[in-house]
């Protein structure tokens, strides 16, 4: 089976870019799979952020200013 990609053209940090090369060589990966790679882990890191917060949607909300004085009234800070 092939797999279709597309081509994007992407700005880099000249930084970045070193390491990435630097990173391909060491892995005897392609920047091109670097990237997919880091993409992918961002994009799922995301749905778990978005799953967690759906998990907690029905959760009563606590003011910040509430929960700071309910760790000073509990010693905690």
């Amino acid at each position: 089976m092939s797999i279709l990609t597309k081509r994007a053209t992407v700005y880099l940090d000249p930084v970045l870019h070193k390491a990435l090369r630097l990173q391909s060589v060491e892995t005897s990966r392609s920047v091109s799979e670097l990237i997919n790679d880091a993409v992918r882990d961002e994009l799922a890191e995301d749905a778990g952020d978005l799953a967690a917060f759906e998990e907690r949607k029905n959760e009563p909300t606590v003011e910040f200013e509430d929960f700071v004085k309910g760790l000073k009234r509990d010693g905690t800070i």
